[in-house]
């Protein structure tokens, strides 16, 4: 009995723990100061994309996307086919993200890595016309310079051999995506949200400290984003 209340309170303490870290998470800004952003070249819009526990950003495709990431298409990423507007990034956990396409793929070792620890892997897909004012998708202003410093940390994000990107071989949702290696482990606590928010705040946007859910993550950028 004693043993029990024990564990119990230990259990109490730890969701007390946790529940004031993901409060401090959101509402403590990162940066603490807002960035000084002048719009030397204007301004321009990408979208955060958002599932229950995922977020991706996708980029408006252009000349300056093109040539940043031209590499991914001699892996056969369609990255000029006709109709493409957006590249879309996501980064995660390798055998979560690779093995569950869908929700009814669902299984239990690759739950279990992403709720400890595994290789990080870069999901990259091209996409038509996204509509902004879906409800799972945020348009994000930023200035030209923020945009250029989001593609190059989304570069810096790849393993490379060779200077080049490396595909994963098989590793393919559809005909018009791809997974990469990635720099980093993914867990629980440094997941997929967290590159997310760190991409977007190398681009000038403030973000709550910690956000490992999508929920979180939009929830900072509305405390922050204009403060």
């Amino acid at each position: 009995m004693r043993f029990a209340f024990q564990l119990m309170k230990w259990m109490g303490g730890l969701l007390v723990a946790l529940f004031v870290a993901l409060a401090m998470g959101v509402f403590v800004p990162r940066p603490l100061t807002a960035p000084a952003e002048a719009a030397v070249q204007g301004e321009t819009q990408i979208l955060l994309l958002a599932n229950p526990i995922h977020t991706d950003i996708a980029l408006p495709v252009d000349d300056e996307v093109r040539a940043a990431f031209a590499d991914l298409a001699l892996d056969g990423l369609p990255v000029d086919m006709p109709g493409v507007e957006y590249l879309v990034f996501g980064w995660g956990g390798r055998s979560f993200y690779v093995e569950t396409p869908t929700w009814g793929d669902i299984r239990p070792l690759p739950v279990l890595k992403a709720l400890t620890v595994d290789r990080s892997v870069l999901h990259v897909s091209v996409a038509g016309p996204i509509d902004p004012t879906h409800p799972s998708i945020r348009p994000l202003t930023v200035t030209k310079e923020g945009r250029s410093r989001i593609i190059a940390a989304i570069r810096e994000s790849f393993s490379r051999h060779e200077g080049m990107p490396v595909a994963i071989p098989g590793a393919a949702y559809g005909f018009d995506d791809a997974f990469f290696e990635a720099h980093g482990a993914f867990n629980a606590f440094i997941g997929c949200n967290t590159w997310t928010a760190a991409i977007l705040r190398a681009g000038g946007i403030r973000t709550g400290w910690w956000t490992p859910l999508p929920q979180l993550l939009d929830l900072s950028l509305d405390l922050h984003r204009d403060a």
